[in-house]
């Protein structure tokens, strides 16, 4: 994963996290993460899987692709 699109998938999460005004630690014990996995997405420290990525998405009620847009 590139650069530009850590940045793009991590101000993405923080996006739709903060629409359902959840904070990082509920929303990575909500997907069964760690707690300071959502943190180190959105600081983009943390790559992420194809398995997190859909399992992110499907929580959030959108397609995966909408997360890296």
């Amino acid at each position: 994963m590139t650069q530009g699109l850590k940045t793009v998938l991590s101000k993405n999460v923080e996006k739709y996290r903060t629409l359902k005004n959840l904070t990082k630690e509920e929303l990575s014990l909500a997907l069964g993460f760690e707690n300071s996995y959502i943190s180190k997405l959105e600081k983009c420290k943390m790559n992420i899987t194809l398995n997190r990525l859909e399992k992110i998405a499907k929580y959030f009620e959108i397609e995966a692709y909408k997360l890296l847009k």
